[in-house]
């Protein structure tokens, strides 16, 4: 699970740092595209902290069911 954590924290780390950058171009620059990227790069941050509190949660029932 260790691992799994990293990736998930990596990526997601990523996904934020892009989701910012974008962010920050679109309010330089505004052009448009990059608030849709900024929300895109948003939606993945959210997806993947998601998908780790899902694989958390219910890696913890079936151990649960296993060892009971």
């Amino acid at each position: 699970m260790t691992i799994f954590r990293w990736i998930i924290g990596v990526i997601a780390a990523l996904m934020a740092v892009g989701s910012a950058l974008s962010f920050v171009l679109f309010m330089a620059f505004d052009i448009k595209v990059w608030l849709e990227r900024a929300r895109t790069f948003r939606r993945g941050t959210y997806l993947a902290c998601l998908l780790w509190f899902n694989v958390e949660v219910w890696g913890r029932v079936i151990l649960t069911i296993i060892h009971w």
